[in-house]
C-alpha cells in the first residue's frame, strides 16, 4: 500500500517497498536541511522494522552511488553533482592523500581519516568543498575503480591471526591473510598475495598467498619486491615460451629469401661488458665521392612477433625491458631476446638496415631502409673498441686482427665518422649534460660490494651518435610517408621551472640565455662555461631538473634536448615496444612500395584491377594502426617506460641502503644536492650515495627555509645547493629505502 500519494514506491520486486530515490532526494529539497535516518523514516511515515531496514539499505546505496553524503555529526545531505570530481589518488606515507584530476588545476587534498580503505592509484570520486575555505573539507564519496590487485610483504602472526606487513609503505590498512593459503609459507618470509576482499571502513583487507618470495636477505629480493610493488611479472606463461621457441635458434633458408644480403660486410656489435641482447650492429665505409656510408642494422623482431599474436600482446603489455642491478626483466622471452633476434657474433640474423650517406660536415644527405641479412663479424665491448682507437699496437688489436683483419680498420673508420658527427652535434646545439653514471658491483648474493663511476669513452659516444642518426632518419621516413607513428618528443622547459632555475643560477652568479624561450644551444653554452667549476655537477643537475620529460607522442613535436625537428625510436626493438611498432611501419611501407611496383608491371598485363584489394589487405595486416590506436600506444609506452625507470631506481635505492647499513655512525664529506622544506639532500663524496638531513635536526637555531632561493638560513648560517658539508649517517629505513644524516659539528649562533 502506498504511504501517501506523492511517494512513489520502489519496484514491486521488493518485499517491503518504500519510496524511491527520486522522492527521497526531493524530501531534502523540501526540508532544506540535513536529515538523519530517523528523521527520514518519520517524514516517510515508515513504522515497521522491515521498512526501516529497507530504508537503511536504500540510503547506503544512495551514499555508495554518490547521491547522498553521510557523517555521524551531520547525518545525510544531498550532493550537488556539479561539485563531484573524479581522479587518481596518490597517498602519502603519513596517511593523507591528493587526488589528481586535471593537468592544470591543483591536486585535491584528502585527509587521512577518509582514506583508511583506499589504495594508491585508485580512481575515486570526490565532493569539492563548495565554500573553498578549508582544504580538508573535500570529501571522498566513493571508489570508482580499484587499481591494486596484489600486495607483497612480510608474513606475520598476531595472536591467532596471520597478517601481511605490506612492503608498500603507502598501504596503512591492516591486511589479514586467509589461513587456507598458508601452505609452504612461514612467518618472517616475504610473500606475494592476491586481494580477495577490499577494505571498508569496518572491515580489513583480506588476501590469499599466491607466491612465496623468500627471506628478507635472499638474493635478488630487492628486485622481486620492486616488480611486485608495481604489478610487473618476471615469469612467462608456458604458451609464450612455446611460441618463442617454435622459431628455432637459427634463421631458416626460407626466411633469408627476398632480403638484401649484407653478410660479407664486416658488421660489428659494440656494447657493455654485461650485455646479452644485441639490438644493433654497425658498418661504415668511404664512398668514391668522399662521403661516408653508414649502415645501422637493427634486429628484425617484427619478422617473428606479429601484430596481436600471443608474444605481441605480452610485449605490448610490458612495453619495455626493465634493467635492474644484476638482473634484466626482458620484454620478450630469452629465446628471442638473447637468441634468435640478438645479433650474436658469427650467426646469420635478420635485420632492418638504415643505409645512410653522410657528408664531411656530419649531415645525412640520403637514407633508405631495407630488409637485410647480416653475419656479425665480432662482438666488441666499449672498452675493446676504445682500445683499438687509442692504442693500435696492443695485443688486443693483434688478437682481433688475427680473428678478422677487417675489424680494426672498420673501428677506425667508425671513429673518424663519429668525429664528423660530433662536430655537427655541437653546431646543432644538442645538450650534452655528461652526467656521471654509477656501477653497482654485486656479489653472488646480489648485494653491493662497491660503487664506482662508469667511464664513458669515445666508443660509447660513437655508437650513441650512430643510433641518433638512424632514429632521426626513421622519424623523417614516418613524416615523409605520413604514417601514423610513435614519435619520441621532448618539449622545452616550462616557465615555472625556468623561473626557479634562473633564480638559483643567479645565486651562483650565472645566467641562462634565451629569455622566456631558451634553446638547447643556450643550455649547452652555459654547460660549457661551468666545466671547470667545483660545483659543476650540481649546476648540471639544476639544468637537467628544469627539463621536461621526454615521452612518446602520435604527433611530431620535435626533440628540444637533442635539437631535432623529428625524432623517434628505431634502434632497440628487442627491449622497447615503440621501436617494434616503428619497424612494422617501415616494413609495411617497404612491402607497399614493392606491391606498387608489381601492380605497375601487372597493369600492363591487364590484371591490375584484380590485385588492388590485395594491396590494402597486405598493408593493414602488416601495420594495423591508425592515429587513435597510436595515441593510445604512445600513452601506454610512456607510462610503462616511466614505471620501468621507477622500478630500477627503487632497486638501486634498496641495495644502497642495505650496503650503507654497515656505515651507520660514520662521518662523510658531502655536497648539498637538493634543498626542500623537509631538509637538505646530500650526496656523499666517496660513492655518490644520497640521503636526507631532516630539517628538524638543524632548524632549532632559527633556521628558515626560502623556497625561491632553495636555501635554509638564519642570521649567521646559510645552507644552499652545492655547499660542502660534513654529515654523519644516523639511520636507515630499509622499508622506505631512505637514509637519514645529521650535520656534523653544527652550531647556530
Amino acid at each position: 500500500m502506498n504511504l501517501y500519494p506523492t511517494a512513489p514506491l520502489s519496484s514491486p520486486i521488493y518485499d517491503n517497498p518504500i519510496p524511491g530515490r527520486e522522492f527521497i532526494l526531493s524530501l531534502f529539497g523540501k526540508m532544506k536541511k540535513n536529515l538523519n535516518r530517523e528523521q527520514i523514516a518519520h517524514a516517510l511515515k515508515l513504522s515497521n522494522a522491515e521498512q526501516k531496514e529497507a530504508l537503511r539499505r536504500r540510503l547506503r546505496a544512495m551514499e555508495r552511488d554518490g547521491q547522498l553524503m553521510f557523517s555521524q555529526r551531520k547525518g545525510y545531505q544531498i550532493i550537488d553533482p556539479s561539485l563531484l570530481i573524479s581522479g587518481v589518488i596518490t597517498l602519502h606515507k603519513d596517511g593523507f592523500g591528493f587526488v589528481k584530476f586535471s593537468t592544470t588545476e591543483k591536486d585535491l587534498f584528502i585527509p587521512k581519516t577518509q582514506l583508511t580503505h583506499v589504495f594508491e592509484g585508485d580512481v575515486v570520486q570526490v565532493l569539492l568543498d563548495a565554500t573553498n575555505t578549508k582544504r580538508s573539507n573535500n570529501k571522498l564519496i566513493k571508489i570508482i575503480e580499484r587499481k591494486t590487485t596484489y600486495l607483497a610483504g612480510i608474513l606475520k602472526r598476531q595472536g591467532k591471526d596471520y597478517v601481511l606487513v605490506a612492503d608498500n609503505t603507502k598501504c596503512p590498512q591492516k591486511v589479514q591473510v586467509e589461513q587456507c593459503s598458508l601452505t609452504n609459507s612461514s612467518v618472517g618470509q616475504y610473500v606475494n598475495t592476491k586481494i580477495t576482499q577490499y577494505p571498508t571502513f569496518r572491515q580489513a583487507t583480506q588476501v590469499q598467498i599466491t607466491e612465496v618470495l623468500g627471506l628478507p636477505h635472499s638474493a635478488g629480493m630487492e628486485t622481486k619486491l620492486a616488480l611486485r610493488r608495481h604489478g610487473v611479472s618476471d615469469n612467462w606463461e608456458p604458451a609464450l615460451l612455446t611460441q618463442a621457441s617454435s622459431f628455432g635458434n637459427k634463421v631458416t633458408e626460407q626466411d633469408k629469401l627476398a632480403r638484401v644480403d649484407y653478410r660479407l660486410f664486416p658488421f660489428v656489435t659494440i656494447d657493455g661488458e654485461d650485455a646479452k641482447d644485441f639490438d644493433d650492429a654497425v658498418y661504415c665505409e668511404r664512398t668514391e665521392q668522399g662521403d661516408w656510408r653508414l649502415l645501422v642494422a637493427i634486429a628484425d623482431v617484427s619478422h617473428y612477433v606479429k601484430p596481436d599474436d600471443v608474444l605481441d600482446l605480452e610485449a605490448q603489455q610490458r612495453a619495455t625491458s626493465i634493467y635492474c642491478p644484476g638482473q634484466v626483466i626482458p620484454m620478450l622471452p630469452e629465446a628471442l631476446s638473447n637468441g634468435l633476434c640478438s645479433l650474436n657474433p658469427h650467426e646469420d640474423r635478420l635485420v632492418l638496415v638504415c643505409d645512410m650517406t653522410i657528408n664531411s660536415n656530419g649531415h645525412v644527405s640520403q637514407a633508405n631502409f631495407t630488409e637485410g641479412l647480416i653475419h656479425s663479424h665480432a662482438r666488441l665491448t666499449y672498452n675493446q673498441a676504445h682500445t683499438i682507437i687509442t692504442e693500435p699496437n696492443t695485443n688486443l688489436n693483434k688478437k682481433i686482427a688475427e680473428s678478422d683483419a677487417s675489424v680494426p680498420p672498420l673501428i677506425k673508420n667508425l671513429h673518424a665518422l663519429y668525429v664528423d658527427l660530433n662536430e655537427a652535434r655541437k653546431h646543432r646545439g644538442a645538450i650534452d649534460f655528461d652526467t656521471q653514471e654509477l656501477k653497482l658491483n654485486l656479489n653472488k648474493n646480489q648485494k653491493i660490494t662497491s660503487i664506482e663511476p662508469v667511464e664513458r669513452n669515445d666508443a660509447h659516444k660513437m655508437i650513441e651518435e650512430f643510433m641518433l642518426c638512424a632514429n632521426v632518419c626513421t622519424a623523417q621516413f614516418l613524416d615523409k610517408h605520413q604514417i601514423p607513428g610513435l614519435f619520441r618528443v621532448h618539449a622545452g622547459p616550462q616557465q615555472k621551472k625556468l623561473f626557479l632555475l634562473r633564480t638559483l643560477l643567479a645565486e651562483k652568479g650565472l645566467k641562462l640565455g634565451g629569455g622566456d624561450k631558451p634553446t638547447s644551444a643556450h643550455y649547452n653554452k652555459l654547460l660549457n662555461t661551468i666545466s671547470s667549476r667545483s660545483d659543476a655537477s650540481i649546476i648540471r643537475t639544476l639544468l637537467l631538473r628544469s627539463q621536461s620529460q621526454a615521452e612518446y607522442c602520435a604527433n611530431n613535436l620535435g626533440h628540444f634536448g637533442l635539437a631535432y625537428d623529428a625524432y623517434t625510436h628505431f634502434t632497440s626493438p628487442i627491449r622497447r615496444y615503440a621501436d617494434l611498432v616503428t619497424h612494422r611501419a617501415i616494413r609495411a611501407q617497404i612491402k607497399a612500395k614493392q606491391q606498387n611496383s608489381l601492380q605497375r608491371v601487372m597493369s600492363y598485363l591487364n590484371v591490375f584491377a584484380n590485385k588492388t584489394s590485395a594491396k590494402s589487405t597486405l598493408c593493414k595486416k602488416a601495420y594495423p594502426y591508425d592515429l587513435q590506436s597510436i595515441e593510445t600506444l604512445s600513452m601506454h609506452c610512456s607510462t610503462q617506460s616511466r614505471k620501468a625507470n621507477e622500478i630500477s631506481r627503487e632497486v638501486e635505492s634498496a641495495l644502497k641502503c642495505s650496503y650503507m647499513n654497515q656505515y651507520i655512525g660514520d662521518t662523510f664529506t658531502a655536497t648539498i644536492s637538493g634543498v626542500s622544506s623537509t631538509g637538505l639532500f646530500v650526496e656523499l663524496d666517496t660513492n655518490s650515495v644520497e640521503g636526507l638531513v631532516p630539517a628538524s635536526s638543524f632548524n632549532e637555531g632559527g633556521c628558515v627555509f626560502n623556497a625561491e632561493k632553495q636555501q635554509w638560513r638564519n642570521d649567521t648560517k646559510c645552507f644552499a645547493l652545492g655547499d660542502r658539508v660534513s654529515v654523519t649517517l644516523k639511520s636507515i629505513d630499509l622499508r622506505e629505502r631512505k637514509m637519514s644524516f645529521l650535520l656534523s659539528n653544527l652550531t647556530f649562533h
